[in-house]
């Protein structure tokens, strides 16, 4: 019996509802990258950790839009991690800014659980793996 091609294991991830989840990421990706960019090069020095944060987020959001987008195994299962490290990031960074205020003299997207985007970066990755859970080939 012939093997299943990669595209056919998985759904695609970017039909239907999906496509909102994929515009969204990308959103986000710009968001944090535009961000970062600014907060790297104009003030540095003021809050290193934090725009180093920013910058990992926005590595993150840019894989997870790409992963989600494209079709297969390899690119749900990158999907899958990206997906769960931006969920694991938004709750530790949101946990450590609000308890070590010192540490994070200015915000990072991931602040506060995403308060100044109103909370959308603890809500997104939730949605982001329950889409990529009913996606799953059964």
């Amino acid at each position: 019996m012939a093997e299943p091609s990669e595209q056919g294991t998985r759904r695609n991830t970017a039909t239907g509802p999906g496509r909102i989840l994929v515009a969204v990421y990308g959103i986000f990706a710009l968001a944090a990258t535009s961000r970062a960019a600014v907060q790297i090069s104009t003030k540095w020095h003021e809050a290193p950790l934090a725009y180093t944060l920013s910058a990992l987020a926005a590595v993150i959001y840019i894989v997870a839009t790409i992963a989600l987008a494209r079709r297969g195994e390899g690119s749900f299962r990158l999907a899958v991690a990206a997906v769960g490290i931006e969920l694991l990031g938004v709750l530790v960074v949101g946990t450590l800014s609000v308890f070590d205020q010192e540490a994070f003299p200015d915000a990072t997207v991931w602040s506060g659980y995403g308060e100044g985007y109103l909370f959308i970066p603890l809500v997104l990755p939730i949605i982001g793996l329950l889409w990529l859970r009913r996606t799953a080939h059964h």
